[in-house]
């Protein structure tokens, strides 16, 4: 729950908002990072020291639901003549250390990024006539931080977030988002460590869908040149009624012959899906080594679970060489180009510690695999095969309902454990699958009509009897038993 202040009106755990220029005694009495992160909001408002603030009336290490303190609300003017309207400029306080006493974040020092090392930013398309923002951004806001604080996945830019619901609750188009750098707020140096500050942009779902099958930056790109659809500042329009394809069809070849060139750089999402072994059991089928499907609980050790991360962080590196890490990969701290590592040891809580020990657990060679998806899964199936595999990539799904991973790779990814002579492969539940191009080839005209998924009736399943393959597309309440 929060309430709505003017952030220089006293609350009860927070003093009114200083700005650079605060007297030093106050100062003192501020939280340092909170003090600073203040310091770049009055670089770019000095005329507006005191901004009406939604504030979390419970904070977050006091036990209260959201995980922002603060999210600070500014009015922009922005500059007509270079097509950039007035706006609303929302800015959150609670992903970065604030206080550097660990309450929320471990401090791990100054050099590093501050608690998770950046913070949302939020610009809205100020309505004729509003005298106040709304309010609805800080919420939307909230929602994010949750999903960071929960899974402890950090954001970068490109990114993108399938909300599949329009963000202000209304009938509007811009039910998705994308990620980018704040345009005007810069990097700040804390006494915990640096806060960037991440901008979310307001998307369709067809935007979205093109930044899925190439990539983030590009879409973004493209929204820039395209004033009512974002503009040099990515302004979130509410009530725009088209695409950036429909208002530009031209847009559209650029993104296809993007996709051509490059690929996707989407590497993999978490989804519904599961797999089954439709192979002849062990022999021994007391050999506690290996982890069989249906016999024991389907359980992702944290070794496993971090090469799974290591794999997407490293598909979001664009022109690297896809390469899968080894089995067991030594832990790689600190920051990459492009993203963080989660401050986790595992994708999952503590509670999906694998039960059987990792070097205890056999790689199997599988002959024959059946796999399932819900039906927005199996409708990223082609860009998995078109998008990366095409290109010499892999691709993986992680379960959301179940404690099992999906890995398709290509014969040019180095360091799979699935193999052209055994191109289906397990480690406990993480199965890859080894695609040949012309196999891809022939799974992409067998598929085609996963692009329009609307007409077709669920159940749909897909057979390979030469490849000893099964794909289904089932609906969604399968994924919720307790079977998968």
């Amino acid at each position: 729950m929060a309430e709505l202040r003017p952030s220089g009106a006293p609350g009860p755990t927070a003093p009114p908002a200083p700005g650079p220029t605060a007297p030093p005694a106050f100062a003192s009495l501020f939280p340092p990072g909170l003090h600073a992160i203040y310091g770049e909001c009055r670089r770019l408002y000095p005329d507006q020291p005191n901004p009406l603030q939604v504030t979390a009336i419970v904070k977050y290490w006091l036990g209260g639901p959201d995980p922002l303190d603060y999210v600070s609300m500014y009015r922009n003017v922005g500059s007509p003549s270079a097509s950039i309207p007035e706006h609303w400029h929302y800015i959150s306080f609670g992903l970065s250390d604030l206080y550097g006493d660990n309450r929320v974040h471990e401090f791990t020092g100054t050099d590093g990024p501050s608690g998770f090392g950046f913070e949302l930013t939020f610009r809205l398309k100020r309505e004729t006539g509003e005298s106040a923002p709304p309010t609805w951004p800080a919420e939307l806001m909230q929602g994010l931080a949750r999903y960071v604080f929960q899974s402890e996945n950090t954001f970068c830019s490109g990114d993108h977030v399938s909300w599949h619901s329009p963000l202000d609750n209304s009938e509007s188009r811009i039910q998705h988002m994308l990620l980018t750098e704040d345009p005007q707020m810069q990097p700040v140096q804390t006494p915990f460590g640096v806060v960037t500050f991440l901008q979310i942009v307001g998307v369709c779902t067809e935007e979205l869908h093109a930044a899925q099958q190439w990539n983030g930056q590009g879409i973004l790109e493209l929204l820039r040149t395209v004033p009512i659809a974002g503009g040099p500042w990515l302004i979130t329009d509410m009530r725009r009624g088209e695409t950036i394809f429909e208002i530009d069809p031209h847009l559209q070849e650029r993104v296809d012959k993007g996709i051509e060139t490059d690929g996707s750089n989407l590497s993999g999402v978490s989804a519904k899906c599961a797999w089954d072994d439709l192979s002849r059991p062990p022999e021994d089928d007391e050999d506690s080594r290996s982890i069989c499907i249906g016999t024991q609980p389907r359980r992702l050790s944290g070794k496993d679970t971090e090469q799974i991360r290591e794999t997407l962080r490293r598909g979001l590196e664009i022109n690297s060489k896809p390469v899968l890490p080894p089995i067991n990969p030594q832990r790689q701290n600190g920051l990459t180009h492009d993203r963080a590592p989660s401050r986790k040891d595992s994708l999952e809580s503590d509670s999906s510690t694998a039960i059987i020990p990792h070097e205890l657990i056999r790689t199997r060679q599988l002959e024959s695999v059946h796999l399932k998806f819900n039906q927005e899964s199996g409708a990223l199936i082609p860009l998995c095969l078109r998008g990366r595999l095409l290109h010499g990539r892999h691709f993986t799904y992680k379960s959301i309902t179940g404690d099992m991973a999906i890995t398709f790779v290509s014969t040019g990814v180095e360091g799979a454990f699935a193999t052209e002579e055994h191109p289906y492969a397990a480690h406990g539940p993480w199965l890859q699958i080894l695609l040949t191009e012309e196999f891809v080839e022939k799974m992409l005209e067998d598929l085609e009509d996963l692009t329009s998924p609307e007409e077709f009736k669920l159940p749909k399943e897909y057979s390979w009897p030469e490849k000893k393959l099964k794909v289904s597309i089932l609906p969604d309440v399968v994924f919720d038993s307790p079977l998968h």
